[in-house]
């Protein structure tokens, strides 16, 4: 091989480092669990229905300019604009009143498929938290609890949604593509947050999340899709109870 080809090799290998970096940086899931998580046996949990936040967040207009909500961490880099060059104008998205029942519902069907874990009728946790938590401004987590020494169980499962936001085109294009965040916490009966989980994940193109466009078949997907990738993804982190086979 002559010299030209060497380099050229060099420079392509280099170039598809930096991509593959790219695509596997930042992050989509983050978990972290309590220190005293060892001292709690928890075999019975209930699912509370997930809540989503009501202040309109900022949709994503695409590149450069991009924003994320105030109440989740943010895993991508702004890209500085220059002062004379005036920005996208910027749209408030809702988190749909539905996200939030699709959430739940997400949740409720891969807790139940976990050996060793007995989960509440998802009718009593509603009704539970709906008498748990009518009573003046209280914590989530300590509704949490209450509900969980209501229907005795060693836990109690609870969660937002913090932006849902649906594609704007198809799975050709779109512009912007689907976002999804939502947080859990696991809150034992005595109000002590056991275990929490995060993800947040606005689909990016190839030239930004290699692994995840290819993951996808290179196709842009709807945020009930993306949703279910981070409920998935979630409860491979989830430390209680097993999965079925295992």
């Amino acid at each position: 091989m002559n010299r030209m080809g060497r380099t050229t090799r060099i420079i392509l290998a280099a170039g598809l480092a930096v991509v593959l970096a790219a695509g596997c940086s930042g992050w989509k899931v983050t978990t972290e669990s309590s220190d005293i998580l060892p001292r709690y046996k928890v075999r019975s949990m209930a699912l509370m229905p997930f809540s989503s936040i009501a202040t309109p967040q900022v949709r994503d207009q695409g590149a450069p300019f991009f924003s994320t909500p105030h109440s989740i961490r943010q895993h991508d880099m702004s890209v500085a604009i220059p002062a004379d060059v005036e920005p996208p104008p910027r749209q408030a998205a809702v988190v749909p009143t539905s996200a939030a029942e699709q959430v739940t519902q997400l949740f409720w069907k891969r807790l139940q498929s976990r050996d060793g874990l007995h989960l509440v009728p998802l009718g009593d946790s509603i009704k539970a938290s709906a008498l748990d938590g009518a009573v003046g401004k209280v914590r989530p987590e300590a509704v949490a609890a209450a509900v969980a020494r209501t229907l005795k169980a060693d836990a109690a499962l609870m969660g937002y949604v913090s932006m849902y936001q649906e594609r704007v085109g198809s799975r050709l294009g779109a512009n912007p593509a689907a976002s999804v965040g939502f947080e859990v916490k696991v809150v034992a009966a005595d109000g002590q947050v056991l275990w929490v989980g995060n993800y947040y994940e606005r689909q990016r193109p190839l030239t930004e999340d290699v692994i995840g466009f290819v993951q996808r078949f290179g196709m842009f997907v709807t945020a009930g899709e993306l949703a279910e990738y981070g409920a998935d993804e979630i409860m491979k982190e989830f430390p209680f109870g097993g999965e079925k086979g295992q």
